[in-house]
């Protein structure tokens, strides 16, 4: 009773070349991998990288938050630097969390 729930294997052949095809599916998947993700990925890490280390004293800087202040302070030897956010008012503020550097100007502006 048994043997009707089971379906019987049959040994077949392998189709000959199917092996090179998985390879080449393979290879193509890394290199789409790497065009689409990777790369990109690497080049905007490289570009905040420099971002932050380019920072200075008097810079107009926007934060993750979106938060806009100006450099008062940046220690080279500390992930850190002074924002200051208002007419004596001053927070600190880790070094990645700047998103961007705004032109000279542009807080008097808003």
């Amino acid at each position: 009773m048994l043997d009707f729930f089971i379906a019987p294997a049959y040994a077949q052949d392998a189709p000959a070349g199917g092996g090179i095809a998985q390879i080449v599916m393979l290879v193509g998947f890394v290199a789409i991998f790497y065009f689409l993700l990777w790369r990109p990925q690497a080049k905007r890490a490289k570009q905040h990288k420099q971002l932050i280390g380019n920072l200075s004293k008097g810079d107009e800087i926007v934060i993750g938050g979106g938060m806009l202040g100006r450099i008062t302070k940046v220690s080279e030897d500390s992930e850190f630097l002074t924002m200051q956010i208002a007419e004596g008012t001053e927070v600190s503020v880790q070094k990645n969390a700047v998103a961007a550097v705004l032109p000279k100007g542009t807080i008097k502006s808003i």
